[in-house]
């Protein structure tokens, strides 16, 4: 399973290592997990290791459930090596209690290139289901070896068809995605047609685990109902994020740096705060921006600290104590648009932005409290 955010959270685990330059997290919701599966599987070891001893059976069983996360590693791993291929920055990989995300800072350009990367996923998990049921066929019954090559290959089997079923958050989701995307070339509407039916099958899952209790006329296996509440979940939660995410694309168009940009004035660092915004009202500017004494722009007047100021000490506050100086990841270019406008802001956060010309010259000044109010609402 597999996901994509734009966000930087802080670290989410314990860093694994590094494979093909990517950096691999394992939750501690891993633990508990690995518990459950080491407990839950162990019985089955058991069964399939007579004679061994109880303490080498749940040795056993966790070792499984170690090899069963490195196989949904290796599968987080071939989205992101497709991913790099097609030059998308890849931020991490996140081992966690349902399975692994992969962090893919950007989205494909093209649907086909979508739906490339989020095949290779089941395709690997299938693929290593393949190889590990012709090599369990070799090796002796009633050995360690062969009861983990055998319930790993069946686990990578399900693991791969699973993550198939086409409903985001899922691969086969994402795969829906730009079916949808490729035929209406939109690839909000196709967003929307996945997510909705990532919304169905979270449903649909708890209504089969339940339907074949009623129709067996039994009492339901309260075990596969809580993982089923979980899947459900998990699947439910994606696919309400994956629309927000979609709503968010749609009001892409809005964001312009140019038509967002406020007006602003030239002042110098010693001008007093209640002048300056004196001269900001007579011109009808809503930003102020410090020059040197060659005219040359150097900071941005915050406007949060402007509004902290209390009026009647206005006149004693220079501009310049309520400037943030200007860093050329402060500068942006005023034909900024869209998701390139979003990325430029999230290099630096700040409260503004200085906007120019190509040919250096001042247009204005861009405040992130008017880009986010482009969002409200969605």
């Amino acid at each position: 399973m597999s996901t994509q955010t734009p966000q930087r959270p802080a670290s989410p685990g314990l860093r694994m290592g590094s494979p093909f330059g990517i950096p691999v997290y394992v939750s501690p919701t891993w633990l508990i997990v690995a518990a459950f599966i080491t407990y839950s599987f162990q019985p089955v070891v058991a069964s399939d290791l007579p004679g061994r001893s109880t303490l080498t059976t749940y040795v056993v069983a966790f070792a499984f459930a170690v090899f069963l996360y490195a196989s949904v590693l290796l599968h987080e791993l071939a989205h992101c090596v497709m991913a790099r291929y097609f030059g998308l920055p890849v931020r991490r990989i996140t081992l966690y209690l349902l399975g692994g995300v992969s962090e893919i800072e950007r989205e494909p350009e093209t649907p086909s290139r979508e739906f490339l990367v989020a095949f290779v996923g089941p395709l690997a998990s299938l693929g290593l289901a393949g190889i590990g049921y012709a090599v369990s066929q070799v090796i002796p019954v009633e050995t360690i070896p062969h009861v983990l090559i055998w319930q790993l290959w069946f686990s990578n089997a399900i693991v791969g068809v699973f993550n198939l079923l086409p409903g985001l958050p899922l691969d086969g989701g994402r795969m829906l995605r730009a079916g949808v995307w490729k035929v209406t070339r939109n690839s909000v509407t196709g967003t929307k047609a996945a997510a909705w039916f990532g919304r169905g099958l979270a449903v649909a899952l708890v209504v089969m685990v339940l339907g074949s209790s009623l129709v067996a006329q039994q009492e339901p296996d309260w075990g596969q109902l809580l993982w089923a509440v979980l899947l459900s979940s998990f699947i439910w939660m994606g696919a309400s994020q994956s629309l927000q995410v979609a709503k968010v694309r749609a009001r892409m168009p809005q964001l312009q740096a140019r038509t967002l940009a406020r007006r602003a004035i030239a002042v110098t660092a010693e001008v007093p705060l209640a002048e300056a915004m004196r001269r900001a009202g007579e011109a009808q500017a809503g930003a102020m921006v410090v020059v040197d004494h060659d005219g040359h722009p150097i900071a941005i007047v915050n406007e949060a600290a402007v509004a902290a100021t209390p009026e009647q000490r206005r006149p004693w506050v220079n501009v310049g104590s309520l400037a943030r100086s200007l860093e050329p990841s402060l500068v942006l270019p005023a034909d900024l648009s869209g998701e390139s406008l979003i990325d430029a802001m999230r290099e630096t956060p700040s409260g503004e932005y200085l906007l120019v010309e190509r040919g250096g010259d001042v247009y204005g000044v861009l405040v992130t409290a008017d880009v986010n109010r482009v969002f409200i609402g969605v």
